[in-house]
Formats: structure tokens, sequence, C-alpha cells
């Protein structure tokens, strides 16, 4: 009776057959759940194909928004009209225009080199060690202000809906 329930389950069952190479070449065995390649060939595998989703979804991001610039530059004001060499001049000139931003190296209050150590407020400007602190340098940054947009912010007015009476 136990030999004819083996050979039951025998019909039924996952047949064990012969471990295949895997499909790479590499020398481990594969396994069918992953394409016949071994587990460092199939996460290779993966990784390659995750980098391809993510490069084709970044090429058509790039695509849609070079569209969208384009648009806007041809429909845009007529100050996007003129000739090819006075829009390319315009470009240029957009282009270098953050380039001019340079950090200083010197404290705004005392003029005194700070070099790596400088510390930049939220004001803007750089300081040294004895200035940098808002009171000591007269700080123009609205501290007040910021810390009540971020309490508004991160706690949104919430209404009910008033109760109808009878």
């Amino acid at each position: 009776m136990g030999s004819e329930g083996n050979k039951m389950n025998d019909g039924t069952s996952y047949q064990p057959s012969e471990p295949t190479l895997c499909a790479n070449g590499c020398g481990f065995f594969g396994s069918p759940a992953m394409m016949n390649l071994c587990s460092k060939c199939y996460n290779d595998f993966q990784m390659e194909e995750q980098q391809k989703a993510a490069a084709k979804v970044a090429l058509e991001k790039l695509v849609t928004s070079q569209k969208k610039a384009d648009d806007a530059f041809h429909v845009g004001s007529p100050e996007s009209y003129g000739t090819a060499s006075e829009q390319v001049e315009r470009q240029e000139e957009a282009a270098s225009a953050p380039a001019a931003v340079v950090k200083s190296n010197r404290c705004f209050c005392c003029n005194k080199k700070v070099g790596v150590m400088g510390f930049t407020c939220r004001c803007g400007s750089t300081f040294c060690g004895l200035h940098r602190y808002p009171e000591k340098h007269d700080c123009t940054f609205d501290f007040k202000g910021q810390g009540r947009d971020a309490i508004a912010k991160a706690n949104p007015v919430v209404k009910g809906d008033k109760i109808q009476r009878f």
C-alpha cells in the first residue's frame, strides 16, 4: 500500500532533472526560474535591464523638456524673434550670468581671510568665527518669518464640516 502511494506521487510530482550549466557559460549551475542563469549572472542581467529602463526614461524626459523649451522659444515673446546671431548672443549671455557668482573667502564684517573655515549665513554672506552668529553681524535674514512659514506648511489648518441642525 505504501508503494502504491509512491507511484501516484511519482506521476504528479516534479521530476528532478540534471542540473544545467549557466547560459552565459560561467561554469556555475543555472536554474530554470532564473532563465537558466546562475545567481550572479541573473543579478547582472537584472541590473543591466534596470539601467536600460532608467536611461530610456531619462532620454524621454530630456526630449520632452527640449520640445517644450523649443516651443516656448519659438512661440514666446517678441524678444525671441530676430536674427540667428542675436539669438545666439542672448543664449551666451544667459549661460555666462550664473558663472559670475563667486564665493567670497573673506569675512563680510571685518574683511578677515576665512579660507575653508568660513561660515555662510542664511543672508548669503560669509563670516569669520567671531561674526558667524546673526547677532554679531546684524543679519538681515528674517528667521522668525521662515519659522512661521515652516510651521504653517507642517501643520495645515483642518476645518471640520458644519453640522446641520434640525
